[in-house]
């Protein structure tokens, strides 16, 4: 077996395992098959990771004694669709798909979220299986039950909440990922430490580089850290009805963002996430809830490490805030009509509210779009 660590989501009767560490696509079979009601798995993955990983995933499940059978998605964000959806399960439904059956998630968020909603809607639940192999998929969306896919009118609107019953974040997996990518990911590892673990953040002020830059411990410990602060906030809050909201630190930007660009990968879910975080900084600070300084920092580490921080210049047209804040007021989180916002009184101190004023918001994208 390979050097791996273990930390478990704690939900009771549906709690699971997080493996982290290198090489466990290739030993997943001994991981996977205890835990399957029929040795059978349907694996989904994407054009991109197929190539690398879907053969020996698929070796090491066989070795086990388990069927594989696959289906392969476009990769990109526009495969969280409808029209994807619908493929899926007709493919399975096709090849007489049994509630033993154990829908495997191989890739990234898209393809995690993709295959998670298809396993909870699939003959009404079978079992689902998470093996994420991007660092924004093992840091976030691997983990915590969330699962979906967009719609015209945005993103995540259709979806469950449906826990797997592991997750194998394989850290080798990092080594083929364009830097982009690898980036998109640390965004969401920066977020942990603005919400509520300051010492993490100063860490990762520290390591971001090396991370990045291939340092396999520095990669470890961040995955370790994040997935740690993930489970116990599903732990303590698994649907979101108060405290997991605060995960959702810059994504009501990020998302008006994402859906501005059309989810075309011009602007990725971390980009936009990273974009949207310095503007929750800046809003506090405009506020006077946070520190400008603390907002500053918040750029400047976003800055060095090569995530942007501001408004792509591609998507400033004419009628952007206006467009802005209309994909804003489609956010799921909407409440009684008011934005749930994520807000910081520092860095490491992020709240929830309901108490911004639109106009406020809308003030923050014509400063940030003059400037």
């Amino acid at each position: 077996m390979s050097d791996y660590e273990r930390l478990t989501v704690d939900l009771q009767e549906r709690s699971y395992d997080i493996l982290v560490g290198p090489g466990l696509i290739s030993e997943a079979g001994a991981h996977i098959a205890p835990l399957l009601r029929e040795p059978r798995c349907f694996v989904v993955t994407d054009e991109t990771v197929a190539p690398h990983y879907l053969g020996p995933l698929t070796d090491s499940l066989t070795t086990a004694g388990v069927t594989v059978e696959a289906f392969v998605v476009p990769a990109g964000e526009a495969s969280k669709s409808f029209d994807q959806f619908q493929r899926l399960m007709n493919d399975m439904l096709s090849r007489r798909a049994s509630r033993g059956l154990a829908v495997v998630a191989l890739g990234g968020g898209v393809v995690g979220d993709l295959a998670g909603f298809a396993a909870a809607s699939l003959l009404r639940g079978v079992d689902f299986i998470q093996i994420p192999t991007t660092l924004l998929s093992q840091v976030d969306s691997s983990v915590g039950g969330k699962t979906g896919i967009n719609s015209p009118h945005g993103k995540n609107l259709v979806g469950a909440f449906y826990q797997p019953r592991i997750v194998l974040a394989d850290t080798e997996t990092l080594d083929t990922l364009a830097e982009r990518e690898l980036l998109a990911g640390y965004a969401e590892v920066v977020k942990y430490g603005l919400i509520d673990r300051p010492e993490f953040f100063d860490w990762l002020c520290e390591n971001g580089t090396a991370l990045i830059g291939g340092d396999a411990a520095a990669r470890r410990l961040a995955i370790m850290e994040s997935c740690r602060a993930k489970a116990e906030t599903v732990a303590a809050d698994e649907r979101e009805s108060g405290r997991r909201a605060l995960l959702n630190l810059g994504h009501t930007f990020g998302h008006a963002l994402e859906a501005e660009a059309g989810y075309n990968g011009s602007l990725l879910h971390g980009e936009g996430v990273a974009i949207g975080m310095r503007l929750a900084f800046d809003l506090s600070a405009r506020l006077g809830l946070c520190p400008p300084e603390d907002a500053e920092r918040v750029r400047d580490h976003m800055v060095r490490v090569g995530l942007p921080a501001d408004i792509p210049g591609q998507l400033i047209q004419t009628g952007l805030a206006d467009r802005l804040m209309d994909h804003m007021s489609r956010d799921k989180k909407v409440d009684r009509g008011r934005l749930t916002l994520i807000l910081a009184r520092g860095i490491g101190q992020s709240f929830i509210t309901h108490d911004v004023e639109p106009a406020a918001i809308r003030a923050l994208w014509d400063h940030d779009l003059a400037a």
